[in-house]
Formats: C-alpha cells, structure tokens, sequence
C-alpha cells in the first residue's frame, strides 16, 4: 500500500526520509533546537532541500552543532567556514550563527534550557493543525511573530517570521502535517 505524504517532500528519498522520520516529530533537547535553529536561517531564501543535501557538511563545519564551540569561534574559524565549499557560505549567515550561539546559551541561563524558553510559546505541547492540503498552511502565525520578535530583542539575526514557523514546524511545534498524511495521526497520539 502506498503510504500518503505531504506533497512538499515529493519523490526525493532525502526528502521523503526527512519528512517520515523527522519534519514534526517533537524535539525537546537543545542540541537538536539550535541544530534546526542554525539550519532554518541558512534555509532563509533557499529551498530546505538544499539545507538538506548539506546538512552533514553543516554537522561537520560546525562541530555537529556543538552551541558552546560555536558561541567562541573566532575569525579563523570565520575564515575556514567561509572558505567550506559545503555549507552555504553567506558572511551574514555564518556571523549570524556564532552570535545566535551566543544568545541561545543566554536564554539557558535566563530560562535553564532553550527548550523550556521556545516551548513555552505554545504551553509545552504541539499545536496540532487539521490543514487538508498544503495551500492550507500558513508561512507564519502569530505565535511565530511572537516567537521572532521576541528572539530578535534577545539579539538573534535571521529569525524572521517565517524563518521561526519553519522552525516550529521541523520541531514539532506544530503538526503542520495535512490531514491525509500518514504522519498526521502518528504525531497526535
């Protein structure tokens, strides 16, 4: 029997493999947030299936997401990523993901995870949506308005609305999952 998806993942088996084992499942552990976090403002302008195809790259660039190195890296480190020709190598983007660094561990020590801070914009459980079709799904809500305004007092760089709700949704945040998708029911259990 063939198993229905969301249109979005396609016939790509990368794709297809992000969206049935990760895209939605809930993550709690911090590592795994700043790893989607860095990988979501890479993503800003750019298809996710290019963040994906580079995603191992990005693991090994940036000590597989290690938040404290990442936080103390300086311009050598600076230069060598902007010199990677496996990650997406945007001046911007790389500054911005030292200095998020920086701030995330800034939000562990005010909140004692980042977990607990991005959770509790939705009282610590997923949003789960009913949406039929993807024309159905927003690029952001007002939780992910919230969400940015509030990251960018705190000094983050590149955490837009719809950067945030991209966030939200590979998190598990939400069940941004239609309703025909097999994933759907899983993740509401």
């Amino acid at each position: 029997m063939v198993k229905t998806r969301c249109a979005w993942c396609g016939e790509d088996p990368l794709y297809i493999a992000y969206h049935d084992q990760e895209w939605g499942k809930p993550v709690w552990d911090d590592k795994t947030l700043f790893e989607f976090l860095i990988l979501e403002t890479f993503q800003a302008g750019l298809s996710w299936i290019t963040i994906l195809r580079k995603r191992e790259n990005f693991r090994e660039a940036f000590d597989h997401f290690d938040y404290k190195k990442v936080a103390g890296y300086g311009e050598e480190k600076y230069e060598a990523l902007m010199g990677n020709p496996g990650i997406i190598r945007n001046r911007l983007k790389i500054r911005s993901a030292i200095s998020n660094a920086v701030a995330f561990m800034k939000i562990q020590e005010e909140f004692g995870s980042f977990s607990d801070y991005i959770w509790a914009f939705v009282d610590h459980k997923p949003v789960v949506n009913e949406w039929k079709s993807m024309k159905d799904l927003p690029a952001r809500t007002e939780i992910s308005d919230l969400i940015s305004k509030d990251l960018k007092k705190r000094g983050f760089k590149f955490v837009g609305s719809t950067v945030v709700y991209a966030h939200m949704q590979a998190t598990g945040m939400v069940n941004d999952h239609v309703t025909p998708c097999f994933r759907y029911p899983e993740l509401i259990k």
